[in-house]
């Protein structure tokens, strides 16, 4: 039995105490009221000697008491009824419920007693399945002790068989995997190659290749000249002055070294601001024209040189500009576009060099049918940084994109100019189409020029590359290093190491050189046999 019936009979027992104390305080309380013979025998004869009124009024008293005592024996007696009749009920109500929780009870212990004999009939099927198990689990050790005696029999006469034991013939196994897979990856890349060049370069080729035809650009170089020619060598004593005081008087002013030397008729003015040089070159122009040459004059001609250069490389800014249709520049950055005029990178004239790549830049918006202006804006300043990277520390695509976000240009033509050298990972579509806007300027033919020593090396390391790759037997750079032709040994290289071969070479020349425009490498892999008629 729980906790809960027998709480209820404890109730029960306190309940019938509670009525039997109530009944017994009652009656010491009836005993206590009572009068006792020797009072009873006091108030007669009391009776006897007072007089009758007092009797009266005693008996009335009497009466009184009489009444009172008998209505509170008439309200105890009720009470007890009550007393009695509501703790007849409580018992019967706390029977009741002791029997409703002995049925409660009965029927959980018939529950609990039916799930035991589920769990005991559920606990015999899983040992009777543990059993079944471990009796197949022997059966599949017997089986498998004799399948290994079996394989170890089978091992030893293949090997006898073969000639070769178990790690010789893995060792083998292994090689020929290695070279199936090798052979199928090598086909793979060259199926993926092949499909990604039919569906990007098909689409390519069609956007530069119209960009490039529909710019109207000059094909040859224009390169600043720093040599002036004199109309006789009596000038460059002119020149010198007493003692050389007209020779330091100009390069003080000017800020160009004059180098006069054995030239017939020609003075070389060194500087490496193109800027500055031509104001050298001017103002030495003017003053052999004139005749005068002296401090004095140098400084009114140098003011009156600088002068008309300012106003040259402004006119050619705002040619520009208006070449291209960027709309209105900052009046500074306009000022920086015209100093441009006269720098170069590889011989290619940097200020057309902007127009040129915007006008491709923009061809290969309008083919990807996007708005051609921002792209054009971004291509056009794209080297404005050079007009600064001799008087600023830092590549000039940050020194440019810091130029252009000073003078209030966009974050998307910022984020082009700073990423056409990769120096920033391009993000946008605009720093994309500018990168390719600008290698195709600058990688057109004729477009530059590069040092032979630089250009020779070049092609050394390029040929040294593919010479130190295994079969490889004569190496060739061809095309103004352009293409590069690789001869195999056919015996040590088969069609897919050949493959293999042309992909390796031309990652390794794109992660070690730098070269403008598309390096071919073609491996060439022949037999020839021949026989000798006597």
């Amino acid at each position: 039995m729980g906790i809960g019936p027998l709480a209820l009979l404890l109730g029960v027992v306190v309940g019938i105490a509670l009525v039997v104390l109530a009944i017994v305080l009652v009656a010491l309380r009836s005993r206590r009221r009572a009068p006792g013979p020797d009072a009873a025998a006091t108030r007669n004869r009391a009776a006897d000697t007072e007089p009758s009124a007092v009797l009266d009024g005693r008996q009335e008293r009497h009466q009184l008491l009489e009444r009172t005592r008998a209505e509170a024996d008439d309200e105890r007696d009720r009470l007890l009824r009550g007393a009695r009749q509501e703790a007849q009920q409580e018992r019967e109500r706390l029977l009741a419920a002791l029997r409703h929780q002995d049925d409660d009870q009965q029927r959980r212990e018939q529950r609990l007693t039916g799930r035991e004999e589920r769990l005991r009939t559920e606990e015999d099927r899983l040992q009777d399945r543990e059993r079944e198990l471990i009796d197949r689990a022997h059966d599949l050790d017997q089986a498998e002790r004799s399948l290994a005696a079996q394989a170890e029999e089978h091992t030893t006469e293949l090997e006898r068989i073969a000639g070769l034991t178990a790690v010789q013939a893995k060792a083998e196994l292994l090689d020929t995997l290695h070279t199936q897979v090798r052979r199928e990856s090598a086909l793979m890349v060259r199926d993926l190659e092949a499909q990604a060049r039919d569906e990007g370069e098909q689409r390519a080729r069609a956007i530069v290749v119209d960009a490039i035809q529909r710019v109207a650009s000059e094909q040859t170089a224009e390169s600043v000249v720093s040599v002036l020619h004199l109309p006789g060598d009596e000038m460059k004593g002119r020149i010198i002055g007493r003692e050389g005081r007209n020779i330091r008087a100009f390069e003080s002013v000017t800020g160009v070294n004059v180098i006069i030397d054995d030239t017939p008729e020609a003075v070389l003015l060194s500087c490496f601001d193109p800027v500055r040089r031509e104001v050298a070159r001017l103002t030495l122009e003017a003053l052999v024209a004139d005749g005068r040459i002296h401090p004095h004059r140098i400084e009114e001609v140098y003011e009156r040189s600088k002068l008309e250069v300012e106003q040259l490389c402004e006119r050619a800014a705002q040619d520009a500009i208006l070449d291209v249709g960027v709309g209105e520049v900052h009046p500074e950055l306009l000022t920086y576009l015209g100093r441009l005029r006269y720098r170069t990178s590889y011989g290619q004239n940097v200020l057309k060099h902007l127009v040129e790549t915007a006008h491709i830049a923009g061809l290969m918006a309008a083919e990807l049918r996007m708005d051609p202006r921002r792209v054009k804006r971004a291509a056009f300043l794209h080297d404005i940084g050079k007009a600064l990277t001799h008087e600023v520390e830092g590549s000039h695509a940050i020194v440019g994109a810091d130029l252009a976000r000073r003078y209030g240009e966009d974050e998307e033509v910022v984020h082009a100019i700073e990423a056409h050298h990769n120096e920033v990972l391009p993000q946008t579509v605009e720093a994309v189409l500018t990168q390719a806007s600008d290698s195709c300027s600058g990688g057109r033919p004729g477009a530059r020029r590069e040092s032979l020593e630089s250009y020779v090396k070049r092609l050394q390391r390029i040929e040294e590359i593919a010479a130190n790759r295994p079969g490889v037997d004569k190496v060739f750079a061809m095309q103004a290093g352009r293409e590069i032709r690789v001869m195999v040994a056919p015996d040590k290289v088969d069609d897919m190491a050949a493959h293999v071969l042309a992909r390796e070479v031309a990652k390794q020349i794109e992660d070690e050189l730098t070269y403008p425009g598309q390096i071919r490498v073609t491996v060439v892999r022949e037999s020839r046999v021949s026989e000798i008629a006597h």
